[in-house]
């Protein structure tokens, strides 16, 4: 089992940067490919990144592409979504979720551990 706790939402003006941090414990997630997801109200949970536990491959949703970076340090069983440029239509609660597999998905039924979310608003 992984348990996944995600840090570092909150309010901030449009153009502006967050980092969000997830962390991992009950297990070590070095093989794990880790994904992050985001649900606005009354929308579905949709794909934001994913990296390979490689640490190299990584795949970003169209909508976030040039704006978002993924990273892990496996040392720290930590995974970073480092946004910048943030918009409005960024804000969500964002979440974490680890997969079984080294190579990354953009399908929620692939990944069993997600996290419980952490908010992120960005005001206009």
């Amino acid at each position: 089992q992984v348990q996944l706790v995600e840090s570092g939402g909150g309010l901030v003006q449009a153009g502006g940067s967050l980092r969000l941090s997830c962390a991992a414990s009950g297990r070590a997630i070095s093989s794990s490919s880790m994904g992050w997801f985001r649900q606005a109200p009354g929308k579905e949970r949709e794909f934001v990144a994913a990296i390979m536990s490689n640490r190299v491959t990584r795949d970003y949703a169209d909508s976030v592409k040039g704006r978002f970076t993924i990273s892990r340090d496996n040392a720290k069983n930590t995974v970073y979504l480092q946004m910048n440029s943030l918009k409005p239509e960024d804000t969500a609660a964002y979440y974490c979720a680890a997969r079984n597999f080294p190579a990354t998905s953009r399908a929620k039924s692939e990944y069993p551990y997600w996290g419980q979310g952490t908010q992120v608003t960005v005001s206009s």
